[in-house]
This record gives C-alpha cells, sequence and structure tokens, in this order.
C-alpha cells in the first residue's frame, strides 16, 4: 500500500471494488456504494452497465461482471472478460481477451478493436473426457511410414515428406521393428495405412482391410474419409 502512495481506505476501497459482482445494475450501484467519483469511473459503469444489459438479451443468465478479473497486459483499454465452461472451472479461462483502443496503429491512424484468445486443448479437454466428443483416431496421421532398419530411416523420412507436402498427414515409425509390430503401433494409434519399402519396392497397406497395392509417394492418396480424423457426438 505505502509503494503505491494508497491510504488504507483507499486499499480497502480497492479490496471491496474486486470483491463485486452480479449480473445486473446491482453491480453498478455496489460500485457507487463505495462513495467514489471520477469521470472515467462514470464512463466506465456507463459501458458495463450497457453491456449487462446486452448480454442479458442474448444469454441471459451467462455473463457475470466480475471486478476482480484484470488481464496482465497495459493496451486495453475497456472492458476484458475470461470464459469459463460450466461443470469444468478447474480448467481456468477457456478465452478471454477484450476492448484496445490504440493498439493497432499504421503511424497515422490507429484502428481500435476487440481481440481475444482460446484454448483448443482446454474447450476439447472435458469434451473428450467425458464421451461427448468422440474422434475417429487418436492422431491425425493417415499413414505410419515403416522402417525396415535405421539405414533406411532417411528414406522413410523422404516418404513421409512427400506425403506432408500433398497434404497427407505422415509419420515415421519411432524405430526399426518387424512389420507385424510396426501394424500393431499403427493400429494402437488409430492410423489406417502403413507404408512399406520406402524408396525401393513402395507399397501402403490398408490394415483394416489387409489390403496391400504398390505406390508412389508423389501420386497416391487414401480416401476423403481417412485423410483426416472424424469428430462427432456420442
Amino acid at each position: 500500500v505505502k509503494e503505491v502512495g494508497l491510504s488504507s481506505d483507499q486499499a480497502k476501497a480497492c479490496v471491496q471494488l474486486a470483491e463485486i459482482s452480479g449480473k445486473d445494475e446491482t453491480v453498478i450501484e455496489a460500485v457507487r456504494s463505495l462513495g467514489v467519483a471520477h469521470d472515467l469511473l462514470d464512463q466506465g459503469l456507463a459501458e458495463l452497465a450497457a453491456l449487462l444489459e446486452a448480454a442479458q438479451q442474448v444469454v441471459p443468465d451467462r455473463v457475470i461482471a466480475d471486478l476482480k478479473i484484470a488481464r496482465g497486459l497495459d493496451y486495453y483499454t475497456g472492458t476484458v472478460f475470461e470464459t469459463f465452461l460450466e461443470g469444468a472451472k478447474k480448467l481456468g479461462s477457456v478465452a478471454s481477451g477484450g476492448r484496445y483502443d490504440s493498439l493497432a496503429s499504421d503511424g497515422k491512424v490507429t484502428f481500435p478493436g476487440v481481440g481475444y484468445s482460446f484454448g483448443i486443448t482446454r474447450i476439447l479437454a472435458p469434451l473428450i473426457s467425458t464421451g461427448k466428443l468422440t474422434a475417429s483416431r487418436s492422431v491425425p496421421s493417415a499413414v505410419l511410414v515403416a522402417v525396415d532398419n535405421n539405414d533406411s530411416r532417411p528414406a522413410a523420412n523422404t516418404v513421409a515428406a512427400a506425403l506432408r507436402s500433398r497434404g497427407i498427414a505422415a509419420e515415421v515409425a519411432p524405430k526399426p521393428d518387424k512389420f507385424g509390430k510396426q501394424i500393431r503401433y499403427a493400429e494402437r494409434r488409430g492410423i489406417p495405412y502403413v507404408w512399406f519399402g520406402a524408396g525401393y519396392d513402395d507399397s501402403v497397406k490398408d490394415i483394416r482391410s489387409g489390403e496391400q497395392i504398390t505406390a508412389d509417394p508423389m501420386s497416391w492418396e487414401p480416401p476423403q474419409a481417412d485423410l483426416w480424423p472424424s469428430f462427432g457426438s456420442a
């Protein structure tokens, strides 16, 4: 308190301000009851009141004004927000952002705006763990390029790179092993195809049907349904 030059009464008011939260105009009334007067405060309260009114019309009872929220970046000039998933608050905020009036500029003109970011992993984690969202496979890879021995790894890497350059997600087996073990590795990860004989006798096998054909990494394509994992609700 002494370091920032606040009196004990001012410090107490800051704590009281941070304890205020609500979904309607009672938030504004609670701030007014602190007895603080300032033009910037009046402007902020007017904007907050308008935001709460609009939120109640669009998403009633979903938006809470919580005055203890403070973003760690100083370019925000207006409302800031954090988003939480119902039933998964232990994950913390899954999306956050706010208003900034002077962050973007070309040197002559300033472009105000609102920005936010969200965490895909944090959003998907509870959906997957509770079985509400399922995936056709656990990894994006459509192809596992088998490795005969350590000497063949460069050729396997070349095949994988060729597939990736054409938009086909591929990974190289982590170690040389018997082909049966590499197939089982692909099965555990849900990868539908295994590529054999990289660079000298190229062929690709659909490990679900057992069909194996000669293939060129610069022209072979899996069916569209196998190209990427598919998602659905349980």
